[in-house]
């Protein structure tokens, strides 16, 4: 079911254009080819450093709570759903955070936006694991976004993962192994882990007081 339509949503976003940048189209052609479309980072963020993206970050909290911990890293935080997006950027204004920017921008499109081999780190927090088989190409980390995460990523890039699905989980261990990643800290229990620098999403909050694990996996680009 389609979300509606916030009231004054409009509006809303206007007043958060000093930390939003926003690619949507709802024509289906929707295409940001041209070379001076591509964002340029060094001039969205407040000095060149290392960039890290989240890919549907839903309300901001996973990426407000990354960029206060690390200013030394900035952060782009991603979600196609102008809705939800908002009240993020709402929450992280008042922060004035100079590593933190939002795109409101669909996956299959980042490389048409973000400059090829850029970003060094993509987290996917709690994506949607889409569990009919027949919407399999929907998750994020089936072959055809990981071919778009490889032009975006640097030589040495990682993908980060965090999930309480099983059959995401498996999903994206097989599809990764396949499509030129290499696997490195899986775990099937993040919160019974040594994994240590762990910054918790809203929804893993709520998964682990229920008692659920939390699967978690590094994949970093294989030399070729």
């Amino acid at each position: 079911m389609r979300m509606r339509k916030k009231k004054n949503l409009d509006a809303r976003l206007q007043n958060v254009q000093a930390i939003l940048t926003v690619y949507q189209s709802e024509n289906k052609n929707f295409s940001c080819t041209q070379p001076e479309q591509l964002l340029d980072l060094d001039r969205l963020f407040a000095k060149p450093q290392p960039v890290f993206i989240e890919i549907g970050c839903g309300k901001g909290g996973f990426a407000r709570k990354f960029a206060a911990l690390h200013p030394e890293i900035n952060f782009l935080a991603i979600e196609k759903s102008a809705n939800v997006l908002v009240e993020a950027c709402e929450k992280a204004l008042p922060l004035q955070l100079p590593n933190l920017r939002f795109l409101n921008a669909q996956a299959e499109y980042l490389s048409r936006i973000i400059p090829p081999h850029s970003v060094e780190r993509i987290f996917l927090n709690f994506s949607c694991p889409f569990p009919k088989k027949s919407y399999a190409s929907h998750r994020l980390t089936s072959a055809r976004f990981l071919s778009v995460y490889q032009t975006i990523l640097k030589p040495d890039g990682e993908i980060h993962q965090k999930t309480d699905n099983a059959m995401l989980f498996a999903f994206s261990l097989e599809q990764l192994s396949q499509n030129g990643f290499m696997l490195q800290n899986i775990s099937l229990d993040l919160h019974h882990s040594a994994i240590d620098d762990n910054i918790p999403t809203e929804y893993e909050e709520k998964f682990a007081a229920m008692g659920l694990p939390i699967y978690y996996l590094e994949a970093k680009r294989a030399k070729t």
